[in-house]
């Protein structure tokens, strides 16, 4: 069957308040871009006129300034889940103008199919090419559309000219079945290949096909500063110290890593890291450095749900596709982050904290505990499951007024159960083998500014009993002495009495 091609407006019209939308795409990669824009002005008009006028967006994780940033300014979204990292949505989630749950991304998809949700009204795509009879061919992010598609009443299809079809063959669709029917997922490689390489959709839900012509619109990360490169060392070392010490297999193992500049600079340490073999990742992104690493035969395969590339990069990939093409493979998000796979094939998970506390607990989300920053992310799914979790962030920001590394996290998405190893600028903590104070130890010794050091030996003192010792009315001092003075070195420890 042959599908309308329609103007944005006209499909933006469509859309009423109140409606359901599932997105495309895992990051700014494969996420709509002119659609999204028209939903944004259409809103602009009804709120104009003193209409209501907000929509129910789910997405596959963070997306672009084409939807969360436009879409935020204009105050379209009512509810909004997984992940997110816009400072104008992240604006209004925090003065609640927008009901975000932060959702692990593994997740998302099944929980829709279980109907936690409620109902989806369309799903909008992002494609490369669509046949007559419903094969697509998306772009270069997965994120949970196989599953949208499916529980969507009507479906969009925006084309988008800049992709290349020479895309084929570069995605691995597949939709799990749903207790009590699901099996295991046969994946034991990073490379193995166990779904469709296009989409298939039901071509009588296609209402409409709309036409845009832009790369994804990833700014280029920043060089790498002395901070993250001291970070991206010490992880690089002590992947080094295990590789050397026989607790790695001398095949190596497939490695996860988070999404950043410190996360950047950790891969592209790698690059240099002579004593350690080729390796494949299992991961949810890749970056620029991937392709860097690719180039240089060092990272063989990368199994993951997005090429979130910068636009050069991007661009670079499209015109190299016959060296690039089968050393990646995109996956939906719950199979890029499954942590069935990544117990199964031994990932090393690589990820980055805002703070980290004296005793393993992780905060990945939440600034001063209370505003939401991007979300908990894939992080959940492979730390939890990872052959060993590793935790890095720098010791302090804000110049020294702000540490990372505080007597008790101001909020926990990690506990010290999933915590293997922390790193900073300062060093590596292994706790893997350790108690809690020996742990705190650790930590304060290995990872903390020098300038905090005395403050957190002297929370330590307290001396509560137990075996977290935590002082609970002494926890928060450092937040407690920023938000009061401006300076975390202002918190005051002789106020509390010792036990």
């Amino acid at each position: 069957m042959s599908f309308n091609n329609i103007t944005v407006e006209e499909a933006a019209l469509m859309i009423n308040h109140g409606d359901t939308i599932g997105l495309s795409g895992f990051t700014a990669p494969g996420t709509p871009k002119a659609f999204t824009e028209a939903i944004a002005h259409r809103a602009a008009r009804e709120h104009e006129a003193g209409r209501e006028y907000k929509i129910n967006l789910f997405t596959g994780a963070s997306t672009n300034r084409h939807v969360d940033t436009i879409l935020a300014e204009n105050n379209a979204i009512n509810m909004r889940a997984p992940y997110q990292n816009l400072p104008a949505l992240r604006a209004r989630i925090n003065s609640h103008d927008v009901h975000y749950f932060d959702r692990h991304l593994s997740e998302m998809a099944q929980e829709m199919r279980y109907g936690f949700y409620g109902k989806m009204n369309y799903a909008i795509i992002e494609a490369a090419d669509i046949t007559d009879d419903g094969k697509v061919l998306l772009g270069c992010g997965v994120g949970n559309i196989p599953t949208y598609a499916m529980l969507a009443d009507k479906i969009f299809i925006e084309i988008n000219d800049k992709l290349p079809k020479k895309l084929y063959g570069m995605h691995d669709v597949i939709l799990l079945q749903d207790p009590p029917y699901r099996r295991e997922i046969p994946i034991y490689a990073a490379n193995d290949r166990i779904g469709q390489p296009l989409l298939q959709i039901d071509p009588k839900k296609v209402v409409g096909v709309v036409h845009t012509n832009e790369y994804d619109g990833v700014k280029t990360f920043t060089a790498v500063d002395e901070t993250s490169a001291k970070i991206g060392a010490n992880v690089v070392d002590f992947l080094v110290g295990e590789y050397r010490a026989h607790r790695l297999p001398k095949e190596f193992l497939p490695l996860q890593s988070g999404v950043g500049n410190v996360a950047n600079a950790v891969l592209y340490g790698l690059a240099d890291a002579d004593e350690l073999p080729t390796f494949m990742m299992y991961t949810e992104v890749v970056q620029d450095a991937v392709l860097e690493l690719m180039k240089k035969g060092k990272c063989t395969f990368a199994s993951t749900c997005s090429m979130t590339f910068s636009d050069d990069t991007e661009a670079e990939l499209f015109s190299n596709l016959d060296f690039f093409h089968d050393k990646i493979l995109m996956r939906p998000a719950e199979i890029s982050n499954n942590p069935e796979v990544i117990r199964r094939i031994g990932v090393i998970a690589m990820n980055t904290a805002l703070e980290a506390d004296i005793f393993g607990g992780i905060n990945s989300t939440h600034v001063l505990g209370t505003k939401m920053m991007n979300g908990i992310g894939g992080s959940g799914d492979f730390t939890r499951n990872a052959y060993i979790s590793i935790f890095s962030c720098p010791s302090v920001t804000k110049g020294g007024l702000i540490s990372n590394i505080v007597p008790m996290v101001a909020h926990c998405d990690h506990s010290e159960h999933s915590v293997d190893v922390l790193v900073t600028d300062q060093g590596v903590a292994d706790l893997r083998h350790l108690d809690p104070v020996e742990r705190a130890h650790e930590i304060i010794d290995k990872c903390a500014h020098p300038d905090y050091r005395p403050l957190l030996r002297e929370y330590l003192k307290l001396d509560v009993g137990g075996h977290t010792p935590h002082a609970l009315n002494a926890a928060f001092a450092f937040h407690n002495a920023f938000n009061e003075t401006g300076d975390m070195r202002n918190a005051d420890f002789s106020k509390y009495v010792k036990r």
